[in-house]
């Protein structure tokens, strides 16, 4: 199992509220286009290096994903010409992700204007998977996103949902910033959100067709973050 796209990504871009349903369960607002926030590399998670880690007096909720890998340089792609065949041609292959916030500093965040690098980018923020080829997932919108905690379904749809498709995506993230080769693309999350707490036990996957693919499986631990760092207002 690979591991090597991680250490290539020289970012990890995540684009929000990009599932209706989910929009929903957050009372948020559906977008005209894509937005995405950034998360640190320091933020993830790889199987067997340890739990997920909940920092005191945060509420901690899982958003399961499906990740694109670039595999070369996007820049200033036009809208209008660049197609679902042409982001297809631009990834090198996939990985599971699960994007975790600390709700209530995000929420804290949202009402008062300020940035959410901290609800996003705690240690342990975003689980991934290993490398997943482009052949075992030949289209992106019939991927099922599963996540389970402590044995029951919480999360469990298509990834066919998705408000904004991936070409989309990439055209208007590309308009902003330069995606590279190697960028991980995190494509947003089903409904199903919710919380986590230290003793909980999480199973992600992705199946296609009905089939898992053994190479999405996220198997992890939660458990309380130690350190001084404790939520309170800003």
């Amino acid at each position: 199992m690979s591991f090597s796209f991680v250490k290539e990504a020289g970012k990890f871009l995540c684009i929000g509220r990009n599932y209706v349903a989910h929009i929903k369960e957050l009372n948020n607002r559906t977008p005209s286009q894509p937005f995405f926030f950034l998360k640190p590399s320091s933020s993830v998670l790889l199987p067997k290096d340890g739990p997920i880690l909940v920092p005191k007096g945060v509420v901690v909720h899982h958003e399961v994903e499906l990740a694109v890998v670039l595999n070369k340089q996007l820049k200033n792609l036009d809208p209008e010409t660049f197609t679902a065949e042409d982001a297809l041609d631009a990834i090198a292959g996939y990985s599971l992700a699960i994007d975790l916030t600390a709700r209530n500093v995000q929420d804290e965040a949202k009402k008062k204007g300020l940035p959410w690098s901290i609800g996003k980018g705690f240690d342990t923020f975003l689980p991934l998977s290993p490398f997943i080829s482009k052949s075992q997932i030949p289209d992106p919108y019939n991927v099922q996103l599963h996540l389970k905690v402590n044995g029951e379904t919480r999360q469990d749809d298509l990834t066919n949902l998705m408000i904004f498709p991936i070409h989309q995506i990439f055209a208007t993230t590309s308009s902003i910033m330069t995606l590279e080769k190697g960028d991980v693309i995190l494509t947003g999350t089903p409904k199903g959100v919710g919380k986590l707490v230290p003793g909980d036990h999480v199973e992600a996957f992705i199946s296609v067709d009905g089939k898992v693919i053994p190479e999405s499986v996220i198997d992890v631990e939660v458990d309380q973050k130690p350190g001084p760092y404790e939520y309170k207002e800003t």
